[in-house]
């Protein structure tokens, strides 16, 4: 009697360590997005240095006709200001004594041209800020000088289309936001499948589940199911959670076919993964692997998975996104029969 209450136990024990990872997996995910608002400005400040708000003071020195023009350049964007100097001497003085963060010097060539040296800081963040802010002042003098000498062209130069104006956090938002809430739950639950049938071979518990009236075929479908199913569901709520906090999010339906085929390819690997090499850590190692190889060697197809997202969630997709869709969870259908086929020619008492 002892040998077989001992074996429920375990299986007690290990059911109950497999619903508390579930359940730090979600934790974890809602603890992520209960900070969202902090955690967007702040990787939007990665993704794009020139959206964050810091003021950076520009010493000007040089030519004076070259510095006049660069002044005014500088004046027009925002989080930017210019302070002229006497001297290039006078600048790097103001700029080692922290007075501005950096310097300009423009001079006027004889050829008309003007060239500008630009000095910024070394210290990691800041000088990312600062080298974006100098960039944008620079490229509004190339455009102010380009419209004042296009009437000394032979021919008249192609108008340039009228700026756009746009919120880095649409970008980030839908580039990389999107995919990552997509994604995520996928990849958690490939790691759920490995480690549930490896801790199933390590806990001697696969033999109690064979005593009951299924397959061990059946017991892998099981498990698949459970964590399979739960990613494109919790991927359908990430997004419809989005779309209650005012971003909009197109193609659902599109976006829950497109998770459940990813779903189903990554489960499908972490099965066969776990089922070939039944020890834990390597298993998780060779998933790990794995599912990078996957996804690197997608990111190189022009309708790649996070390319796809984006465009199905802003209702952009045409017929190539759709098709891809309709490939993706082709794939994955095939890797589940893949998967069975396997699953019949193990012999579940190997294991281990």
């Amino acid at each position: 009697m002892g040998s077989p209450r001992l074996a429920i136990a375990r299986r007690e024990l290990g059911s109950l360590r497999k619903e508390k990872t579930i359940v730090l997996a979600l934790a974890i995910q809602l603890f992520v997005a209960a900070f969202s608002s902090f955690l967007v400005v702040g990787l939007v400040s990665l993704y794009d240095p020139g959206a964050a708000s810091y003021q950076v003071d520009v010493a000007v020195a040089g030519d004076e006709e070259a510095v006049e023009d660069l002044l005014r350049a500088v004046g027009t964007e925002d989080g930017l200001s210019g302070r002229p100097y006497a001297s290039a001497s006078a600048a790097m003085t103001a700029f080692h004594e922290r007075e501005v963060d950096a310097v300009l010097e423009a001079s006027a060539g004889e050829d008309g041209r003007i060239r500008v040296a630009a000095v910024a800081p070394d210290t990691g963040v800041e000088t990312t800020a600062v080298v974006t802010r100098l960039r944008d002042a620079l490229r509004e003098l190339e455009r102010t000088e380009r419209a004042e000498r296009r009437a000394f062209l032979e021919t008249d130069p192609l108008s340039l289309p009228p700026a756009a104006e746009s919120s880095p956090y649409f970008g980030f938002t839908y580039t990389v936001l999107v995919p990552l809430l997509l994604f995520l739950p996928v990849f958690i639950s490939g790691s759920l499948v490995v480690d549930s049938l490896t801790e199933e071979v390590a806990r001697g518990t696969l033999e109690l589940l064979r005593v009951a009236p299924v397959s061990f075929a059946a017991v892998v479908d099981g498990k698949l199911l459970a964590a399979g199913g739960l990613a494109p569901v919790q991927a359908v709520a990430w997004m419809l959670l989005l779309h209650l906090n005012g971003t909009a999010i197109e193609s659902v339906p599109w976006l829950f076919g497109m998770v459940a085929g990813l779903s189903a390819v990554v489960v499908t690997l972490g099965a066969a993964v776990a089922i070939t090499s039944p020890d834990r850590r390597v298993a998780q190692l060779l998933y790990s692997i794995g599912v990078l190889l996957v996804f690197a060697g997608t990111s190189l197809l022009p309708l790649n998975p996070a390319n796809t997202a984006a465009r199905l969630a802003l209702g952009t997709a045409g017929v190539g996104a759709r098709a891809a869709v309709a490939g993706l969870v082709f794939v994955g259908v095939v890797a589940l029969v893949g998967l069975r086929v396997v699953v019949d020619r193990v012999d579940p008492n190997e294991l281990g």
